[in-house]
């Protein structure tokens, strides 16, 4: 083990996930979210193929024993990365990204209530300051409505956000599931695989022929997020779940300044404040399963953030 190690190579998975989120936005207003999950899912195939033929385990790393299970954890998984996508597109970057931290929220509660995971008052307890937290970042979108349409499509967005959340906390459950048999190589592959296939229904809903600028964009989003995703699976193996997983609310920082720099968004007091409580949850679950001896951490070697 080397936590170190570790450690950096999930800030840079991080930081890589935040810059493919900034490029699906920069190219939001002219390609739709179905269209960038095209993108950023199949771009990201011969990234996760060559990591795979490079660690020798292109044959036996893409066995698959629940082809169901697969299936449906890339239904939930894609869904949740295109309500995320189209929640980029109206919403500051820095609010998607706090919106988006209500998933670790909801695993504990779906665990409880699909897995048969026992869940004490403590870890409740935090959720419930983290859905406070959410709430606090959700108000201003859901409590100053008018006629005005700019106020109305970024409420609409908060929305999306929030039900992308709900479906990713939803993927991760099918995650936990799937770790009992499937390899994580699997596991990655596969989930790409089917977002790419997935995603081709929406080609009736009004995919465009991008201009050059977005083209790049979106094939840089994909190759991006899936260098990231292996930068993300090796941190695992470096250090305990409980040691790396707090850096995930690192994303806040870095979706600040990439949002004021190239998107002029400057976050609401409200809104950090509200994120505030939300990491404060989020890391305080971590703690309290490190304290427990739970193992998540082939389950987040997994994870895809916005899906």
């Amino acid at each position: 083990m080397s936590p170190l190690k570790g450690i950096a190579l999930k800030l840079v998975a991080v930081v890589l996930f935040i810059v493919m989120s900034s490029l699906i936005k920069a190219a939001s207003e002219q390609v739709p979210p179905g269209q960038a999950v095209f993108f950023r899912s199949f771009f990201a195939l011969p990234v996760i193929l060559a990591w795979l033929a490079l660690r020798g385990d292109l044959r036996t790393g893409l066995r698959v024993t629940s082809r169901m299970g697969h299936f449906w954890r890339g239904v939930v998984g894609t869904t949740a990365m295109g309500l995320m996508f189209a929640g980029l597109g109206l919403l500051p970057l820095p609010e998607v990204t706090a919106l988006g931290y209500a998933a670790p929220l909801l695993v504990v509660v779906f665990a409880a209530m699909f897995l048969d995971e026992k869940v004490g008052v403590f870890r409740l307890g935090a959720v419930a300051l983290g859905l406070v937290g959410v709430l606090i970042v959700l108000a201003p979108r859901l409590t100053t409505l008018s006629d005005d349409t700019v106020e109305m499509t970024q409420a609409i967005g908060a929305v999306l956000v929030l039900l992308g959340a709900v479906c990713a906390a939803l993927a991760q459950i099918y995650i936990r599931k799937l770790v009992r048999t499937e390899q994580t190589s699997a596991i990655v592959f596969y989930f790409s695989l089917t977002s790419s296939l997935l995603s081709l229904l929406t080609i009736p809903f009004g995919w465009v022929l991008p201009g050059g600028t977005e083209t790049i964009f979106l094939i840089l989003a994909g190759i991006l997020g899936g260098t990231a995703q292996i930068f993300l699976t090796s941190s695992y193996r470096f250090a305990d779940a409980s040691v790396i997983a707090p850096f995930d609310y690192a994303s806040m920082l870095f979706a600040i300044v990439i949002g004021y720099v190239f998107f002029d968004e400057v976050p609401t007091g409200q809104m950090l404040f509200g994120a505030s409580l939300v990491i404060l949850a989020g890391i305080i679950i971590i703690l309290r399963e490190r304290q427990l001896g739970l193992r998540r951490g082939r389950a987040r070697a997994v994870k895809t953030p916005q899906g």
